[in-house]
């Protein structure tokens, strides 16, 4: 989504929205990136402005694009795993969920793209659920949540259980525990609907958490994208022992 009426070029706009998906893994490293004509059609903009976003994601080393064969990431990260206790950090979870109230913005069923088909291992036709919710602390916004589970979690998956506690809480209960995740935490600057949010300045400077959470068959069966203000919000972590805290 682009806002029009910002101080934010359109292209940079949408430049930010690319970088972010490639630096959070949802657009991996190898995968396709569209084309000039799809990113015009997505957007609303012209060829032109799709043509400089590709080419300003080129000139950053995130693609690599290449005549008659597209554009595609090449953009790897170099962090490392680093195992931490799951329990302990599903507690800090949870702690977190219990201590905030949540605003559900929407909730709808969709066919999935190509990365969040793969992070949940869904067919590309299959739905999937999205819910929006923005956190808040003390009256204030300071996340900005969007998860995504299979369609057949549908009937957990509403605005009246997601505003009574945390998705894992409510997942949980009803049978779904995490056994193990994979989580990326990275930093990017707020986009205008972001910005509004969580009423921040445009391109303020926010965490980002993307997690997949498995259950006990090495199913995929929850994946979040969390954006929090860096100003309210920080991760601890204990290097003495297993233990895994978020603030």
């Amino acid at each position: 989504m682009v806002d029009r009426d910002a101080a934010v070029p359109l292209y940079y706009q949408i430049y930010l929205q690319l970088r972010d998906e490639i630096l959070s893994g949802q657009r991996p490293f190898g995968s396709a990136m569209p084309t000039e004509h799809e990113l015009a059609e997505l957007f609303g903009v012209s060829r032109i402005t799709a043509r400089r976003v590709l080419n300003e994601l080129a000139e950053q080393r995130y693609v690599e694009r290449k005549r008659r064969l597209g554009t595609t990431v090449i953009f790897k990260s170099p962090a490392k795993p680093i195992e931490a206790d799951i329990d302990q950090a599903m507690d800090s979870l949870m702690a977190l969920g219990s201590g905030t109230t949540v605003n559900v913005i929407e909730v709808n069923r969709e066919k999935p793209n190509p990365t969040i088909a793969a992070a949940l291992q869904v067919d590309a036709g299959q739905d999937v659920i999205r819910a929006v919710r923005i956190r808040y602390l003390d009256g204030m916004p300071i996340g900005y949540v969007v998860s995504y589970v299979p369609g057949d979690l549908a009937p957990l998956i509403t605005p009246g259980n997601l505003a009574k506690g945390p998705i894992l809480q409510l997942l949980a209960n009803a049978g779904y525990k995490a056994v193990h995740a994979d989580q990326t935490i990275g930093a990017l600057q707020a986009d205008p609907q972001l910005a509004q949010a969580l009423e921040i300045a445009p391109l303020a400077a926010l965490l980002r958490i993307s997690r997949t959470s498995y259950d006990a068959n090495e199913r995929p069966f929850l994946l979040t994208f969390a954006h929090y203000r860096s100003d309210k919000f920080t991760i601890r972590l204990d290097l003495h022992g297993t233990r895994y805290a978020v603030n």
